[in-house]
């Protein structure tokens, strides 16, 4: 199983991007991980709400394969505790899913098509966090869930 972090917006800022990248980097212990960041179309402050999640949406829809499980961060997503997000990920692995992709939208959410396209929605808070943060939760979020499946000792009851 693979797992690819897809996220819309600008490349991380450097008070991030350390934690990112160690988070990452553990979670490859596990299994092979990678990012994408998709750059906002370049005429974004022109556009509608509307039109801006349509374009981003195409962008997205490009990254992702018709066998691909496609989990959508979105603040109307179920919630997990840490254990029931290992348990989530170990079903996944049971399916024998080839790529789980995690989604951060754009700053106005995602298009309908990728909404629709999602197979699973995921909230990890009824609070508004920057992307950047966003990023760095999930890839904490990740380790932890795979070090939980492994009987580790970085997640504590």
């Amino acid at each position: 199983m693979r797992f690819q972090f897809l996220s819309v917006g600008k490349a991380n800022e450097s008070y991030v991007d350390e934690g990112i990248k160690m988070f990452t980097k553990r979670i490859t212990n596990y299994y092979q991980t990678d990012w994408t960041i998709i750059a906002p179309p370049k005429n974004a402050a022109t556009l509608s709400d509307t039109e801006l999640k349509n374009k981003e949406g195409e962008l997205i829809l490009q990254q992702i394969k018709a066998d691909d499980y496609l989990v959508l961060l979105d603040e109307r997503g179920k919630q997990f505790s840490s254990e029931a997000l290992a348990n989530f990920i170990q079903q996944r692995a049971n399916e024998s899913k080839k790529n789980i992709i995690f989604l951060i939208g754009g700053a106005f959410g995602v298009s309908e098509a990728v909404f629709k396209r999602a197979d699973y929605k995921w909230s990890l808070s009824p609070l508004v966090f920057p992307h950047q943060l966003v990023r760095l939760i999930l890839a904490e979020q990740i380790y932890r869930a795979c070090s939980i499946n492994r009987n580790e000792k970085y997640h504590h009851v």
